[in-house]
């Protein structure tokens, strides 16, 4: 059965299930979530608590071993198994499935992953956990979705602020989703229950924004030129290396070039979006690039990249920042 990390709170109050997964792109909120089961099983009997991480050469016959070797005072148990690479492996994937077998409601199994692709989703074991047990994909929430979040946080510690604030929070907490805990945390020491203002937010809060290659691929796509323009300024800041910054944005056009002359030729976009590697969560931001972008756009775009690739190489004359600054207006929304 698969949660919604907003739905798990819900979900303990009602019952606790013998097997739970937690997994996801954000740390922060498969940590909380683990701690949540933890501190409801605790309350409901599982007095003993014993951590099984996985790593090179692991013994599964521990995960099995850990389930028969019941407690002297008739304790239940909660076994925390962790598995950082996501990678059960052979051996692992058995064992797993043999567990699901022999579910018993003296022990509590929670599995800890990272983040899975698609295959892994649909890999055997996974499938079983799912079916056997409750399945919790904890991801962040993407820019747009970032208020609301913020809105949930602020009502736990009895706040509340205009949307003009949350979006203030938001920018500058871009891509960080500890650092927006931390900054809701402050602003509940900082002030009392009730609404926050406009001016108390922005005294309260620091750009803590995590400017990555991966946001700025994001806000190109999304033609949003503001975030591209904050997200360059801060890789710049950083000191990011020119010739990363140029890969990032000519894989993403590259890509748009190949598909948009496809569909220019009558060919099925989801055929292209496979051959182009384009899946997942890109594939719904990729496909309303190629609604505002033409054929002779993005063939123009790759031009200037290339002509931005020789002066990265000390030919010809500009600013590089400046320029990649120029090849994302011209495939913005607002150009």
């Amino acid at each position: 059965m698969l949660l919604k990390g907003e739905q798990l709170a819900a979900h303990l109050e009602r019952e606790l299930r013998p097997l739970y997964v937690l997994y996801g792109d954000e740390p922060l909120l498969v940590l909380e979530a683990g701690d949540a089961i933890r501190q409801r099983a605790r309350q409901t009997g599982y007095s003993e608590r014993e951590v099984l991480t996985v790593l090179p050469h692991f013994d599964w016959g521990q995960l099995l071993a850990a389930g028969g070797n019941l407690s002297l005072f008739g304790d239940k148990k909660l076994i925390d198994l962790r598995i950082p690479n996501g990678k059960p492996g052979r051996d692992g994937s058995a064992a797993l499935q043999q567990w699901c077998q022999h579910i018993s409601p003296d022990n509590l199994l929670l599995i800890t992953l990272p983040a899975l692709d698609w295959r892994e989703e649909k890999a055997a074991w996974f499938t079983t956990l799912s079916q056997a047990g409750i399945v919790v994909k904890l991801n962040a929430p993407p820019l747009n979705e970032l208020p609301g979040w913020l809105i949930g946080r602020l009502r736990r510690q009895q706040q509340s602020a205009e949307l003009e604030s949350l979006q203030f929070v938001a920018e500058r907490v871009e891509g960080n989703l500890l650092a927006a805990h931390q900054e809701i945390q402050k602003l509940g020491l900082l002030y009392p229950p009730g609404q926050l203002s406009l001016a108390q937010v922005r005294d309260a809060v620091l750009n803590v924004a995590r400017y990555d290659i991966d946001g700025l691929r994001e806000a190109l796509l999304a033609g949003d030129i503001n975030r591209l323009t904050r997200t360059l300024d801060g890789l710049m800041q950083e000191g990011e290396a020119p010739p990363l910054v140029l890969w990032a944005m000519s894989e993403e056009i590259r890509a748009l070039a190949g598909i948009r002359a496809g569909l220019d030729g009558g060919r099925p976009i989801d055929s292209l979006l496979r051959d182009a590697k384009v899946w997942g969560p890109r594939v719904t931001p990729v496909k309303k690039a190629l609604q505002r972008l033409s054929t002779a756009q993005l063939e123009t775009a790759l031009r200037h990249a290339g002509q931005i690739d020789r002066l990265i190489k000390g030919i010809g004359q500009g600013k590089v920042w400046d320029e990649f600054l120029r090849l994302g207006l011209s495939l913005s929304s607002k150009r």
